[in-house]
């Protein structure tokens, strides 16, 4: 089988970034940074999110399903630097060249990994193969919109409407599963600051597992799975899961109803 990467990020504010785009000293604290950045925001815009650019990605998470089994884990260590968990994730492609899976990663995962590679530096050529190496890719490749070897589930459900997008928690846990355990994207930022990387990484994980669950059932939508092997698939996940000895995925299992 075509190796899957399902990958999920999250991010905090660039202060370095905003420091220099904004004339600020060195010695302004991180949370006064970002704080001016997200009030200039809500003037413009009426919300605190940052642009793509000024981003800086906190933890990948990744789910990785090929013939060996299934696999979730967060990229590097609490020590790596962003560089590390930018090098490693397009590491990954160049190894494997797996079939990408996100929610919402054309709008904002795949964009940021863009820009933050760029700032430092980081080689990713198979991931930008656009035919000329390999003729392949010429007809299918990871950035055209139409092209399938990076699939966004949120995009292609709404039919590229962002009228009709939906929230992954919501369709997680409509299709039966556990949806998000007591954490959204919104804390992460005070998370950070407060030293608590290790719970942004276990809440990247379980989301990325939610979209791998929800692509399983998109599989079996259209034809790729019998209901017997989406039954199958599943169960894999869960006893893989089960297996982990770490609390959040136990509360993860404890969440999840039994068919």
């Amino acid at each position: 089988m075509t190796p899957i990467l399902v990958f999920d990020i999250e991010t905090i504010p660039d202060v370095t970034g905003l420091r220099t785009l904004n004339g600020l000293p060195a010695t302004m604290p991180d949370a006064e940074v970002a704080e001016l950045a997200f009030a200039a925001r809500r003037e413009r815009i009426g919300s605190d999110f940052l642009a793509h650019h000024l981003h800086k990605i906190a933890a990948i998470s990744c789910v990785f399903r090929d013939d060996e089994g299934f696999k979730v884990r967060s990229l590097g260590t609490l020590e790596d630097g962003e560089r590390k968990l930018i090098h490693d994730f397009f590491r990954v492609i160049d190894k494997y060249t797996p079939q990408l899976v996100s929610w919402n990663g054309a709008g904002f995962d795949l964009p940021v990994l863009h820009y933050r590679a760029l700032v430092h530096g980081v080689c990713c050529a198979r991931y930008w193969e656009m035919g000329n190496e390999d003729r392949d890719f010429k007809f299918n490749n990871y950035l055209s919109r139409y092209h399938t070897r990076h699939t966004d589930l949120m995009d292609l459900l709404a039919l590229y409407s962002g009228r009709a997008n939906a929230p992954l928690d919501d369709l997680a846990k409509l299709c039966g599963f556990p949806g998000k355990q007591g954490v959204d994207g919104s804390q992460v930022w005070n998370f950070f600051q407060q030293g608590r990387l290790a719970e942004i990484r276990d809440y990247c994980e379980t989301d990325v597992v939610n979209t791998y669950l929800v692509y399983c059932r998109f599989r079996l939508m259209r034809g790729e799975f019998t209901p017997e092997a989406y039954r199958d698939e599943i169960a894999l996940v869960r006893q893989s899961l089960a297996q982990v000895d770490a609390p959040h995925w136990k509360a993860y299992l404890d969440a999840w109803p039994k068919d």
